[in-house]
């Protein structure tokens, strides 16, 4: 189990420094306005592990030596405006992986906790983007030339449990999410702790952004927003630690969607227009084309969504003489369809988007039972703009039928979400039954 660390230590940690480092740093700092400060390893250990609460100059050389703005400095309420804390995230750097994924396994073991777990705020998101698209593709690990070592053997072993837990069906994640949390934990220990060539370093990497990404998701269907994101965030570390850009613009384009998801479209398009500036393969790129025309449409913004759909079509079929990233591999022509019709639906084209949604519907394989449910909402939702509350009806009753027999609770909360809009319809057939359906 992760040991509980103070924030301090997490955003310290994250930036690469020791104890001894980091009170140099905050020397300097104070040195830099003509000042001086009494900062050595032990003040930073009782502020660390005794809590010791520094004073309100000590706090400002500490926000300068972590890269914190001034403006986000308040000396009373410490150490919520540390990163990992009050809406604040641990920033990239050469040492961030380990932090941000023990933050992300640290929401989960203690959900009621106070001074670690919030939600992350939505500006955090943006810089966090910003700072990811302005920083090089090149990976950030190395050799580890300390602890146990870590062989071939091990690492394809956690590979392969990886890749048979992340591909159960939709009704088995409630029994394979906590395995996947603690093969999460192995990994992180594993990165920190153990002596490895920087080819196994990487591979390390990647596996802890493939496992973030799952659980991410696991979380956001549960509802549960403020984990799915710690997890996305520490996704986004250990692909800038293993230099997959791609990989990163994934994780960036998972924290728009949620937010876009949580009526913050604003915020989603800051996170995807910066997205965009570092993902490579022409898939990934469409994907990230396509949340962004939902975000824009969601904002009315009509020649701005045209233009990200229209992108969205051409990179989709483009071919980079590259395989597809696994974690878009799932992108087929029935979600750019349903996705733009959604977005369609948004800006008023009522009828356009009802053709292209019941298109992409029929277009989805049976494997993908998930979508589909999502996608039967979608439908709905067009049925009732186009004045046909039975077909509507029709349409979310399977959608409720497909969501509960997978166990998919956001499915399901798209079908109450809508469930007002039946109201002015009680004597259409399906609706009293639809109704009673979402009440039970």
């Amino acid at each position: 189990m992760a040991e509980k660390k103070h924030p301090l230590a997490h955003a310290r940690k994250a930036i690469g420094l020791n104890q001894v480092e980091f009170a140099q740093e905050i020397r300097q700092a104070a040195k830099r306005r003509g000042l001086r400060s009494g900062a050595t390893k032990q003040r930073v250990y009782k502020w660390e592990t005794e809590g010791v609460t520094p004073d309100a100059d000590s706090q400002a050389y500490i926000a300068e030596a972590l890269g914190v703005p001034a403006a986000a400095v308040d000396p009373r309420s410490w150490p919520h405006w540390l990163p990992g804390t009050g809406g604040m995230v641990i920033p990239l750097g050469p040492a961030s992986t380990v932090p941000a994924l023990r933050e992300a396994l640290l929401t989960t073991m203690e959900r009621s906790r106070r001074t670690f777990l919030s939600t992350v705020s939505s500006s955090a998101l943006v810089a966090l983007a910003g700072t990811w698209a302005s920083t090089d593709g090149l990976a950030l690990v190395g050799d580890a030339t300390h602890g146990t070592a870590v062989g071939e053997e091990l690492v394809a072993l956690l590979e392969e449990t990886s890749a048979r837990l992340t591909a159960q069906a939709t009704e088995q994640r409630q029994h394979t999410a906590p395995l996947i949390d603690a093969l999460l934990t192995t990994v992180a220990n594993i990165i920190e702790d153990g002596r490895h060539s920087q080819p196994i370093a990487l591979r390390l990497h990647a596996l802890a952004c493939g496992l973030s990404q799952t659980l991410g998701w696991h979380r956001f269907d549960l509802g549960l927003h403020t984990e799915a994101s710690q997890y996305w965030i520490a996704g986004l570390h250990s692909a800038h630690g293993g230099g997959d850009r791609d990989m990163g613009a994934a994780l960036l384009g998972d924290l728009a969607y949620q937010a876009s998801w949580r009526g913050d479209p604003r915020t989603a398009v800051g996170i995807l227009e910066r997205a965009l500036s570092g993902a490579r393969h022409p898939a990934a790129r469409s994907l990230l084309h396509l949340r962004l025309a939902r975000a824009l449409a969601a904002q009315g913004e009509q020649r701005a969504t045209l233009r990200s759909l229209s992108a969205a079509e051409h990179f989709l079929h483009a071919s980079s003489g590259e395989p597809m990233p696994p974690w878009c591999a799932w992108m087929s022509n029935a979600d750019l369809a349903v996705d733009s019709g959604q977005a369609l639906l948004d800006l008023g084209d009522t009828r356009r988007a009802h053709q292209l949604i019941c298109e992409g519907k029929e277009l989805l394989p049976p494997s993908r039972d998930k979508t589909r449910g999502v996608f039967l909402v979608y439908e709905a939702r067009s049925h009732l703009d186009l004045g046909e509350p039975e077909r509507a009806a029709a349409a979310a009753q399977e959608a409720l039928r497909v969501a509960q027999r997978i166990g998919a609770p956001r499915c399901i909360k798209l079908v109450r979400d809508l469930a007002p809009a039946f109201s002015a319809y009680p004597e259409v057939q399906g609706v009293s039954e639809l109704l009673a359906r979402v009440a039970a």
